[in-house]
């Protein structure tokens, strides 16, 4: 597989590319781990996705799944990963007081893989951060969700785009955020709970 030269220029196309060159009636471990091998191999450890969602991918595509090896294949990688149990439920930001929370066991693991010098958690903490602003900005953009809680999810966005700029000074600049007239003015009841 190293030898092969890929033309796809997204890691999602790369995956499929890479399946549909294995021309194989279905998709287990052994499938997926060379899928994992090239994307590796082209976008580095930190864009392998887990088997389970690989899987999902071509599914969607057409392929026939070998249940059984793909979620033994999940378990194994899960197990393996040192961070795993760090992150679950990690991401929560349903209101003003949950998205504080996240964000100060963000800034708690942050420094804690500072301190051990452990890049890969460091990287999951950034990545983490970035999943929780695209999903608030999503949110924020949704026409279909109530303006109220669209403006709400824009400042979250707008908590977690200061987070992933400067860290060390957020809880700082958190505190006189939500003391600013402007934001009081907006979400004064949310607040108070």
């Amino acid at each position: 597989m190293t030898e092969q030269k890929w033309k796809s220029r997204t890691k999602r196309d790369l995956m499929i590319e890479v399946w549909e060159h294995l021309d194989c009636e279905s998709v287990g471990a052994s499938e997926l781990e060379e899928i994992e091998r090239a994307v590796r191999e082209r976008f580095g450890e930190g864009a392998v996705e887990s088997p389970v969602r690989m899987a999902r991918l071509l599914a969607d595509e057409g392929a026939e799944l070998r249940h059984a090896e793909v979620l033994e294949l999940d378990a194994q990688r899960r197990s393996a990963d040192p961070h795993e149990a760090m992150f679950r439920n990690v991401l929560k930001f349903a209101d003003f007081k949950q998205a504080a929370s996240s964000l100060r066991n963000l800034e708690n693991l942050r420094r804690q893989f500072v301190r051990s010098n452990d890049r890969a958690g460091l990287r999951r903490v950034r990545e983490t951060a970035l999943k929780g602003k695209q999903r608030a900005q999503m949110i924020a953009g949704n026409r279909n969700v109530d303006a109220r809680k669209r403006a709400e999810k824009a400042e979250i966005a707008r908590w977690f785009t200061v987070w992933l700029e400067q860290p060390e000074i957020f809880q700082d600049w958190l505190e006189l955020r939500r003391r600013s007239k402007e934001f009081r003015s907006s979400f004064e009841t949310e607040e108070q709970s």
